[in-house]
Parts: structure tokens; C-alpha cells; sequence
């Protein structure tokens, strides 16, 4: 695991961890993680698993970064708005790591997957989205509001939306409805689990894993 830092096009600077796979990289990940002001950061079991999965596994340089304001990322909270710019420039950082032309799977949980959907929309680098317990009915969460079917036909590009059965904040009949928009997404419902996947981090990184292998190569 190897620290470091990156800068985002307003100058804040933001804290990450890259993990190189064993072998030569065939693609690469940006990791997004859950809402600041409820203690999300990238030091969250389930991002160590998805993180350990792509890399150890499905062969990706992965990089888990702290949104603006949140531990030793410089700036403030933006809102959900801001951490757009922390996106895109994690996208433009991990992708210096792998040759050019490689692949790039962008991965968000809750707020995370918010964000990261919103800025797949327009960043034509993302080439697959994998987007974890999607914000669909937030308790007490001020959020942009997801993007509508109109502007998700314009994302083309392959989307797994994953949840588990009891996520409070993302039931699965709104994910599954919701999904129906996007050109290219599928659903994947994990039973016995709910918002955090405590206990199953590993079968749900797994499926994000088994995506990648099977969207990347599209």
C-alpha cells in the first residue's frame, strides 16, 4: 500500500492510498467512500475488501482517497457538489499509474455512489460504474438529487448497482426501478445484509470483482 497525496483543480489537496495489483496492471479504480459527517472515510472494511479484491484478484491499481475535509484531506465538506472536483481528480491520478488506453472502473458506496454517478455522467475516462447502497430514500441527508432517466440514457457505459436486502437507504424495488433507466446497469440484491454489509464485505467485493472482469473487457 503506498500513501499519497493528489491536488484537485481548485488546489485542495487530497489524502489516498494506491494499491498496485502483483502483475501488470490491466485497468485501474477510483474508490469513493460514505458520507463525511457520518464518519465515512476510505478506512471502511468493506473498501479494504473491494480495494484488496480488484487489486489482489482482479488485477486493477485501485486508489481509496478522503473527500475534501474529511481526516487529513485538506478544504471542507461541499456538499455532495464539490466532491465532484475530488473525482475527477482521482480518476486523473490513478490513471498515471496504469499505460494509457487501460480501463477505468469507478466505485462509490452511499454518498460515494452519488457522487460517483454524477460524475461518470460527464468524465467519458469512467469506463464501468459500480455503485454500493445508492442513496435512494437518505434519512436526514442533504444530497444533490440523482440524476434523472433522461440524463442517465446518456451514460452508456456498463453500471452494477448493489445493495443489500435490508439497506434502509437504498430498498431494493427504488434500486431496482431506478435501475431500469441506465442503458447498461444490472442489479445485484445481497440477502441477510443491509447498508453496511458487516460480516459479508467479502461477497459483496467479490461481486464488484466479478463485474469488473466481465465489464472491462466490453
Amino acid at each position: 500500500m503506498e500513501p499519497m497525496s493528489f491536488v484537485c483543480d481548485d488546489g485542495v489537496r487530497l489524502e489516498g492510498e494506491l494499491r498496485m495489483p502483483d502483475g501488470a496492471p490491466r485497468g485501474s479504480a477510483v474508490l469513493c467512500h460514505p458520507h463525511p459527517r457520518l464518519g465515512g472515510s476510505k478506512d471502511h472494511p468493506l473498501l479494504w475488501a473491494i480495494r484488496n479484491e480488484l487489486a489482489a484478484s482482479r488485477g486493477l491499481a485501485v486508489l481509496g482517497f478522503n473527500f475534501r475535509g474529511t481526516m487529513g484531506s485538506g478544504g471542507s465538506f461541499g456538499g455532495g457538489r464539490d466532491e465532484l472536483r475530488d473525482v475527477r481528480a482521482a480518476i486523473t491520478t490513478v490513471r498515471e499509474e496504469v499505460p494509457d488506453g487501460l480501463p477505468t472502473l469507478l466505485v462509490g458506496w452511499s454518498f460515494g455512489a452519488s457522487v460517483a454517478l454524477r460524475e461518470a455522467i460527464d468524465d467519458r475516462r469512467v469506463t464501468a460504474l459500480a455503485l454500493v447502497g445508492m442513496p435512494m430514500a437518505p434519512k436526514d441527508l442533504s444530497l444533490p438529487p440523482l440524476p434523472e432517466v433522461a440524463d442517465l440514457r446518456v451514460l452508456r457505459r456498463p453500471a452494477l448497482l448493489l445493495a443489500g436486502a435490508n439497506d434502509e437507504h437504498c430498498p431494493p424495488e427504488d434500486l431496482r426501478a431506478y435501475t431500469a433507466g441506465f442503458p447498461k446497469g444490472e442489479v445485484e440484491i445481497l440477502e441477510g445484509t443491509d447498508h453496511y454489509f458487516w460480516r459479508r464485505e467479502k461477497e459483496a467485493a467479490a461481486l464488484i470483482g466479478d463485474f469488473a472482469d466481465r465489464r472491462l473487457r466490453d
